[in-house]
Parts: C-alpha cells; structure tokens; sequence
C-alpha cells in the first residue's frame, strides 16, 4: 500500500508577513554526525539552495507511535546544491520522545530566509529508541554543542522544543537547582552536577525555547534561571499542563533576570503549541503501541496547527535575525504592536518582554 504523503509547509491566507516564503530556494539533506558521548547522530540539514532549485521534497520518516512509517513532503528540494555563502545555524532541539522531522515547517521556512537548520535525532530520545529519561537530562546539551562543532559554526542559536526547550535553556546558563539532582529519573549526580553552573557557549546567541519542561518540576530555582545569559524568545501555551504556563513558563521568564527576554503566549493552546508539524493523517488511526491517539502528540485541541505554525515561522524569523544577522529592522516586529500581521490576525496571543533587572523592565500586553 503506497503511504499517504503529509504536507509539512501549509500557510494560512492571513498568514503573518515573515512567514511567508523567504527569497531563497530551500535543500534539504540528511548528514550524520558524532553526539554527546560518542554516539552518532542523524542531522536533518536545511539550507538556502542554488537559484533556480525546483520546490518540493519529500522525508520518510516514523509517526510517534515509534513503528508506522510516513511520507513528509514540503517545498525543500532534496540534496539541492547550495547557494554559495555563509549561513547562519540555527539548531532545531525535539522533546522527550521526538525527531529530526517534528519541527520541519520552521527548517524549511528558516532556510529560506538564509539560515542553515541542523535538527539532530537525539540517541535516546527519538520515537523508535527512547530510554531513560536521564539520559535526556544528561546529553541534550553536549548534543546540540556536538551539532553546533561539527557544522562548523560561528554564531548560532537554538530552537527547542519540550526537552529541546530545557537543552536551551541550560546551553543558555540557566544552571538545574539541587531538586533537578534529586529527582528519580535525574542521571547520575556527578555527572549531572557540571550543568549545576553551565558554561555558555560563547558562540551561542540567543535561544528559542517553544513549550520548555522544567519549571513546573524543579529544575530550576530562582538562583539558577538568573544565570542565563543570551536574549530569548520564548513560545508557550497558556493552558499547557505538561511543562505548566504560570508556575513552569512564565516563571522562567520572569525569573531569568539577567537576560533580554520575550514571551509569545497562545491563549488556550495546550502543549502541543507551536513546534509540531501538521498531524500525519496517518496519525489519527489508533495505534495499539500508545495509550492515546497518535494526533494528540501534534494537535492542539483548540488552535490551528497551520496558523500556529506560521507565528511561530514569523517571530523566530524576526528574533533571530537581530542576533544572528544584525538586522535592526527586525525589532519592529517584536514590540507586541503586531507589525506584519493582518487586522485581526493577533487574535489570541500574547506578548510580554522584559530587559535584564539593571537595565529596569518593560511589559507589552499583545493582542487577545
């Protein structure tokens, strides 16, 4: 039976303005690299192609119940020659369990507006091979450094999603508190204690973190989150019950003082805010290997995957392109004001930003 082919790149009409398609053709290729600890790593590698490259591509790749094979199809050309030019990266982090696929809308969007996205399979965390939970813990940050090294990186930054979030936010230096080493799941404490006071990498930007884990479970304390040190922008549903929005998220924002920081909050949207793909079809038939519908681990019950989707594309694209880019222009889009967005196409979300304690605090209420 031929399987069914997902489009991973659908736009709302009233999509926001830096959503849609950037001046570049987008590639895509699959390159392996080493991981945290020796283990190897499959890297889904997005990039600005050559003019004149044909849109369209396709990823087998596997639906969350670990064991169903899908088709992805989005605009990125397989194997695409390069534009000529150096790239800024942008490293794609999925959650506990996830894959390189999971977050494709943003490395195909990303790429064409000239950003090279390297989105990792983390050993350990995927839907075919997820173990401990500490393993997570331990290797998400040396995974997205060993990334980051092995592309050759100058600046970059990193989106993370779930896990992915909380990888961020310690390669950023948020520093896990004593609770985050007591824990059952937590790895071995010796090793885990290095990331008690992480050291940031200095080519490290900014981070993006969408939905991060932690916060609601004792991660952090206040001492730890006021370590970190690069500009965030970060993405949150405000009835997520997972990695929870007022004592999990917007308690990080608030407490990561010594940094320039942003919230985009999606009013009523739930965990799966944001970073997923739009659901599989495939995904809404029962899986007898999950206790849940596979789609619930890329629905939102209330939101648009499309239109989240396409925020998401619009305000990273605008985070980013200040720290990586040096595009002044882009802080037009990040005041709360909702510039590039169409009368009434705000609706529900968010938006609070903070500058470092010294430097005092500013508070935008977004639209919603």
């Amino acid at each position: 039976m031929r399987m069914a082919e997902n489009r991973v790149d659908p736009l709302p009409p009233d999509a926001p303005e830096l959503a849609r398609r950037g001046p570049h053709p987008a590639g895509v290729r699959t390159v392996s690299l080493q991981g945290a600890a020796g283990r190897g790593m499959v890297v889904e590698l997005w990039y600005p192609a050559v003019a004149g490259a044909p849109a369209g591509g396709t990823h087998d790749t596997m639906l969350r119940d670990g064991a169903t094979r899908i088709v992805l199809r989005g605009a990125a050309c397989r194997d695409a020659p390069p534009a000529p030019g150096e790239w800024p990266l942008v490293i794609l982090s999925h959650g506990y369990p996830g894959n390189r696929h999971l977050m494709a809308h943003l490395g195909e969007a990303l790429a064409g507006h000239g950003f090279l996205v390297a989105s990792p399979d983390h050993p350990g965390s995927t839907y075919a091979d997820h173990g401990a939970f500490g393993e997570t813990l331990l290797h998400r940050m040396d995974d997205v450094r060993a990334v980051a090294d092995g592309l050759g990186a100058g600046r970059y930054a990193i989106i993370g999603y779930l896990m992915g979030g909380y990888g961020a936010l310690v390669a950023g230096g948020a520093g896990i508190g004593p609770g985050a080493i007591a824990r059952p799941d937590a790895p071995d404490p010796a090793a885990y204690a290095r990331w008690q006071r992480p050291q940031v990498d200095a080519r490290l930007a900014a981070i993006l973190p969408i939905g991060p884990w932690g916060g609601q479970q004792g991660i952090w304390d206040a001492e730890g989150l006021s370590g970190l040190q690069v500009p965030m922008l970060m993405m949150a549903g405000s009835e997520d019950t997972v990695s929870g929005y007022e004592m999990g998220m917007v308690r990080i924002f608030r407490e990561a003082r010594q940094s320039d920081r942003m919230l985009l909050t999606f009013k009523g949207a739930g965990h799966d805010a944001a970073a997923p793909i739009l659901s599989p079809r495939e995904a809404f038939i029962p899986s007898d290997r999950l206790r849940f519908l596979p789609a619930e681990h890329y629905c939102d019950p209330v939101w648009d995957t499309p239109r989240m989707n396409a925020v998401a594309q619009h305000c990273a694209r605008a985070f980013l392109g200040l720290p990586l880019k040096g595009e002044a222009g882009m802080a037009r889009y990040l005041t709360g004001d909702w510039a590039g967005f169409q009368p009434g196409a705000a609706e529900g979300l968010g938006w609070e930003a903070r500058a470092p304690d010294a430097q005092g605090a500013r508070t935008v209420q977004g639209a919603g």
